[in-house]
């Protein structure tokens, strides 16, 4: 390091700090010449972050504060107040030094000590270090975690955060140089693993200067969910092993390395310590009726939550007030709890010192860096941040705290000990967090923010999704993770956007995990009777379809009657065809929660065995369903409606859109709209396994064969209006995933049939013709009588590699029943698929090419104009590819049909550019929420096919609507150990985890296409009957159920969305189409 010229200035000196001489009768404007020191002089030696040692003098009566500012004028730091020194006490502790207590104090042996300077408050967002060289030793410390493993993540992104940390270090890649660079220098404890990723991710950073890279690490270190997390181990009320962390955002509860609850410091009311017990006190919520106001840790002792207490302090006063809390008066006669509080200036003091600074920006030596490097180049003037996404405002200045006048945490230890927390005064402006942080995962129904991310990151239980790999769009965005990202992790997530499918549940209980030896022995005592868990069944899935039915007759209703948004007409249509369904299934779930009431024992009425059954309850009500069929067969028509005005409205489109934002629409709105229709089949499902358990001598065999009938003729009925609407509605989800295509699900993307006479139209289907001339009249297409529209049936989408002049380029195809569309991932908001071209499947042949391209399971497509090479992931995914196109090429040849494109592109490749949009499948998700954004569909089945490279077909969305499943199920992560139980909702090939049955949105989702569904080893050490586990690369995790029937039921429905079904269409399915 070079030390600045001039007279040494302290550090509180280039922050502003007034000088103060005392008492001096000089005159104005001299100084008072130097006295000698107070006191006999000691040596200090301090560890720096880049590993070199320096010796300081200080008075044996100088506070820490002395050392402290003596370490950042030799450093030459002005945002000096994020770092801390830390060493190790005669308990071998680690512990911070206090700058307000004298320095011997607290070091005993100083001769014996070193004290490590380190970064202590790490900020949400890394923009708001606004120093290059803040930037710099940030970046030591994501160095330093790595190395040690503190700092775990999945192997992308540590390949790529040490590729960055290399090119800080040895410049532009070179195979050697790089090579022999990772044989002489260890950055993470497994680094041969993956030592050919990281110099994969090397190659990519050519010309990037070492402040960049510095950049681009904490960018990406600071998405994920052990990101300046320093664990304390502690134990719940249970005995189950946690570690408390604190963060910008308030104190972290983890299981291993999985953030599995969060208090945010709004929420909380005080934070105090008892003996080996650390208090959690939160503010009481008026939404919750049974409130755990106090949670309590348990900690090895009572100096390691003393410890933990007062980094929370101090975190707290750092983040969250906008000036230095002052100091109590000392008591006059005794003291009553402790006198620490926080010393030095906050972060908003310390942003608004150096923003309204004009500091000389000196140049700094990298110690490790063999490269020359204009460090002292102002951030604001550099080119590099100049294409850096510019923050707002509020992400760089913590506006949001509205109680800086407010005093800190309370410190009161009295003679219990206990110590005092968040004051009451301190609370965001309706509960918002401070800048770049995350939420907390809301406990509440509404109004109230949640994590992911987003998912989350945008990675929920951000375990994975594309933020890191546990969520896709997580994970985890881990996705998202996250941040997972799909592992999941998470942004500030506004109101109405959606978890990342992996973020973290909540904990079953505030702040503890959930054993489940009650609920064992609870279980035992139910019946056992397979008969019994198919009741179970019915009354699960039941919940789960009456809180669908409320997103339209509830949620939905207010949104369409808020600003006039649609027509009366339209909102009249839908009201009476729902509410009625949704008024008859309120009172079948309460006969069937009364029935299992009385089955499980919970009356006398079991001693006569007079209701362990459920045929009787089930005939009647499907008889009363029958007279609701009027209803149903409206469904189909409010899904056209909708549109239609969707179509004629922006101010409807926007209004539809932003309610597919909210947490409560977990699902596109349109498949909630043909829920009704698919509950039919679940009907149907349920009895026939009803009648095949039973014996034809049992009493409920006569009365559930007696439903079954009842059922089957409804089923069949509506079946051909189900699988048109289907499929209509399918369209409509992809044309929100494309840009490019306007036609898609509009006249312009249907099959034309004309036809001139009566006679002529009488030779379609009866069927077909009437639905064709509804949908004609609902959607106000012109020529009804002289033509007949057929919705063109979607088919399949998937992943497949395009073989170009670049090579091979991932590529995201859709098949349809004439046409087959290819499209890369592009840069919109939306994160939307952009059109490269379109193949008609005319004429088209299909010839295997591996042999002749050298490409493992390639073949080529020869259409009449243009030839395809493409690849798949797998053999098994080629064949499922050509057996579906093969099918679609003898559809087509049977009618013909428009073009998707515009003029001009039809059967033309547009440019294919590598500027593609990369995203990781840390972003998806999950995680880590992905829906951060307003518009993002991060989550949906494209964008996790496209992450995962896998396909889809139509007939796995058929399987899928059949294969729904709730109820309560216990997970487990792969490093925890204690068992959470969740209410858990199967359903578009995605699992959504939710505290409770009674909750109205999911606290985080776990897409499912790529995993697989196994039973766990014995080698995995799960002593528990009936588990089932969940594995993707490397995300493992664990499901417990309550029977062997609803083990077997839930790998069955899990089956179906991991392996795919048949591909081949079913003749019935050919012949409506």
């Amino acid at each position: 390091m070079v030390e600045p010229a001039g007279r040494p200035s302290t550090a509180g000196h280039r922050l502003g700090a007034p000088d103060s001489f005392g008492v001096s009768t000089l005159e104005p404007g001299l100084r008072p010449p130097p006295g000698p020191p107070a006191g006999r002089q000691v040596s200090i030696r301090v560890q720096m972050l880049d590993d070199t040692q320096e010796v300081f003098q200080i008075s044996q009566r100088s506070p820490g504060k002395v050392l402290f500012d003596q370490v950042c004028v030799h450093l030459n730091l002005a945002e000096g107040d994020y770092f801390g020194l830390e060493y190790q006490d005669q308990r071998k502790m680690t512990v911070w030094l206090d700058l307000l207590k004298p320095s011997l104090k607290q070091i005993r042996r100083p001769k014996n000590t070193i004290l490590r300077f380190v970064v202590k408050f790490f900020p949400p967002d890394h923009t708001q270090l606004l120093e290059e060289l803040t930037r710099y030793l940030f970046a030591l410390q994501i160095k330093r975690d790595l190395a040690c493993g503190r700092l775990v993540c999945n192997d992308t992104s540590a390949a790529l955060m040490v590729s960055h940390i290399i090119q800080s270090e040895i410049g532009d890649f070179d195979e050697t140089q790089s090579w022999q660079h990772l044989l002489h220098n260890k950055y993470l404890p497994d680094q041969d693993a993956i030592r050919d990723k990281i110099t994969d991710c090397h190659r990519q950073h050519v010309g990037q200067t070492p402040a960049e890279s510095d950049y681009q690490l904490l960018e990406i270190a600071r998405r994920l969910e052990m990101y300046g997390v320093r664990l304390h181990p502690a134990k719940d009320r249970e005995g189950t092993a946690l570690s408390l962390a604190v963060a910008h955002i308030g104190v972290l509860v983890f299981q291993g390395h999985t953030k599995i609850n969060a208090f945010n410091w709004s929420k909380v009311r005080k934070l105090s310590f008892k003996r080996k017990r650390f208090l959690i006190k939160l503010r009481a919520d008026p939404a919750q009726s049974a409130h755990h106001d106090t949670l309590e840790f348990a900690m090895a002792s009572r100096d390691c939550c003393k410890v933990f207490w007062k980094i929370c302090v101090e975190y707290h006063a750092f983040f969250r007030l906008f000036e230095e809390p002052k100091a109590k008066p000392k008591p006059i006669l005794f003291t009553r709890g402790s006198s620490f509080r926080f010393s030095g200036r906050t972060q908003k003091q310390v942003i608004d010192y150096v923003k309204d600074s004009e500091l000389k920006k000196l140049p700094f030596e990298r110690k490790h860096s063999k490269i020359l490097s204009h460090s002292g180049l102002s951030p604001q003037s550099s080119s590099f941040r100049s294409q850096v996404p510019k923050e707002s405002a509020a992400s760089v200045q913590p506006a949001d705290r509205l109680d800086s006048a407010g005093p800190g945490l309370r410190a009161e230890c009295n003679g219990s000990e206990e110590a005092g927390s968040a004051p009451s005064g301190l609370r965001d402006a309706a509960g918002a967090a401070p800048p770049g942080s995350d939420p907390i995962p809301s406990r509440q129904n509404h109004h109230h923010h949640h994590a992911a991310g987003s998912s989350p990151d945008p990675q929920l239980l951000n375990p994975e999704g594309p933020g890191s790999e546990d969520s896709p769009a997580g994970g985890p965005r881990a996705v998202v993770n996250g941040n997972g990202s799909v592992n999941g992790v998470p942004a500030p997530c506004p109101e109405g956007h959606h978890l990342s499918p992996l973020t973290s549940p909540l904990l079953t209980d505030a702040g503890c995990v959930r054993h489940d030896d009650e609920d064992e022995a609870r279980r035992k005592k139910f019946p056992t009777d397979k008969a019994y868990f198919i009741a179970k069944e019915l009354l699960t899935t039941e919940r789960t379809y009456l809180k669908d039915l409320q997103v339209i007759t509830e949620s939905f209703h207010r949104v369409a009657g808020k600003d006039e948004a649609f027509p009366e007409s339209s909102r009249s249509l839908i009201a009476t065809s729902y509410d009625p369904v949704h008024k008859f299934h309120q009172g079948f779930l309460r006969e069937v929660e009364q029935r299992l009431a009385q089955w499980e024992g919970r009356s006398n009425a079991h001693i006569k065995g007079d209701y362990q059954r459920i045929g009787d309850i089930l005939l009647k009500n499907i008889q009363g369903l029958r007279q609701l069929t009027v209803h149903l067969q409206k469904h189909s028509e409010c899904l056209v409606e909708l549109e239609r005005v969707c179509r004629s409205s922006r101010k409807a489109e926007a209004a539809c859109r932003d309610f597919e934002q909210q947490r409560v629409c977990y699902l596109p709105l349109n498949i909630f709209l043909l829920r009704p229709l698919h509950r039919l089949l679940h009907y149907k499902l349920l009895l026939e396994r009803l009648c095949k358990h039973y014996p034809p001598t049992h009493e409920d065999f006569r009365d559930c064969r007696a439903a079954l009938a009842d059922i089957s003729e409804m089923v069949l009925q509506l079946q051909g209006t189900m699988m048109k609407m289907e499929n209509f509605q399918k369209l409509l989800e992809l044309k929100k995933d494309l840009t490019g295509i306007d036609n898609l699900a509009i006249p312009g993307r249907v099959r034309l049939f004309s036809f001139c006479s009566s006679r002529t139209s009488a030779s379609l289907s009866e069927s077909r013709s009437e639905t064709c001339r509804a949908l004609a009249s609902r959607a106000s297409w012109p020529c009804v009588h002289q033509t007949t529209f057929v919705f063109q049936e979607f088919i399949r989408l998937g992943c497949l590699s395009k073989l170009s002049g670049k090579g091979l380029q991932q590529r995201m195809f859709f098949l349809f029943s004439d046409s087959l569309v290819y499209t890369s991932r592009g840069m919109t908001p939306s994160n939307q698929f952009k059109v490269h071209g379109q193949l008609p499947l005319y004429g088209m042949t299909i010839r295997e090419s591996e042999e002749e391209w050298g490409v493992p399971h390639s073949f080529t497509l020869f259409g009449q104009r243009q030839s395809v090479v493409v690849a798949a992931s797998c053999a098994a995914e080629m064949e499922r590819w050509v057996e579906d196109i093969r099918m679609a090429v003898d559809l087509s040849e049977q009618s013909s049909s428009t073009d998707l494109l515009p003029p001009g592109l039809s059967d033309n490749k547009l440019t294919e550019d590598c500027g593609a949009e990369v995203e990781s499948e840390e972003e998806l998700g999950g995680s880590r929420s992905s829906l951060e954004r307003p518009g993002h569909r991060g989550n949906t089945t494209v964008h996790v096919c496209w992450h995962r490279n896998t396909s889809v077909s139509m007939v796995d969305f058929s399987v899928a609507v059949e294969n729904q499943l709730s109820g309560n199920l216990l997970r487990k992560f792969k490093n925890s150990n204690g068992w959470q139980k969740l209410w858990v909702v199967f359903t578009n090939f995605s699992l959504f985890f939710y505290k409770s049955h009674q909750d109205d949105y999911p606290l985080a989702s776990l897409p499912l296409l790529g995993y697989s569904v196994t039973a766990p080893s014995e080698s995995e050490n799960i002593h528990k009957d009936y588990v089932f586990k969940l594995h993707f690369k490397s995300h493992v995790y664990y499901f417990r159920t309550e029977s062997e029937y609803t083990f077997e039921r839930w790998m069955e429905v899990i089956r179906s969305a991991t392996c795919s079904a048949s591909r081949s269409l079913s003749s019935p399915r050919k012949d409506l189409y």
